[in-house]
């Protein structure tokens, strides 16, 4: 009796390890396919509460993520994640980039090395962006590329 439930545990647990190994897989697979198509940058991205909300309402979690350039749109998809649909889009027109600052003391652990937080509006959502220097730069450039009649403000760091 005691050798078939070794043997049902470990067939359980290989079963397990398998699942897990496929899931790294999908997910690996997935990142490629985004990176592949090019027009993509690796930044973070949290929710903030919206304007006029409680004051006790804290900021969301950075989650670490893809933006992919799509013509007047930034698709950001989760890394960890099996979705091939967006999880945001922020449109170029009428974007606000309100500010841009360093990650704080608390926040820095849960970001990539040497990003900077830009916050931006889109319509009533706001969002931070946390990137590289190399992507914040294409970030901007794509900004400023807007065709002309594009309403989009971006203010400069204080």
């Amino acid at each position: 009796m005691g050798g078939h439930l070794a043997l049902d545990a470990g067939g359980v647990l290989a079963g397990l390890v398998l699942v897990a190994a496929l899931v790294f897989v999908v997910m690996a697979v997935r990142r490629w396919l985004f990176v592949r198509g090019g027009g993509t940058v690796e930044c973070s991205l949290r929710t903030m509460p919206a304007e006029g909300a409680a004051p006790e309402s804290a900021p969301g979690v950075w989650r670490l993520g893809i933006g992919r350039y799509r013509g007047d749109e930034l698709h950001w998809h989760r890394v960890f994640g099996f979705r091939r649909r967006p999880r945001q889009v922020i449109h170029r027109r009428g974007l606000v980039v309100s500010n841009r600052r360093a990650p704080g003391p608390d926040e820095a652990d849960g970001l990539l090395p040497d990003v900077s937080v830009i916050e931006v509006r889109d319509g009533a959502r706001v969002m931070e962006l946390a990137m590289g220097a190399a992507a914040l730069t294409g970030f901007l450039a794509w900004l400023e590329a807007a065709p002309p009649g594009f309403p989009v403000d971006v203010h400069p760091p204080e």
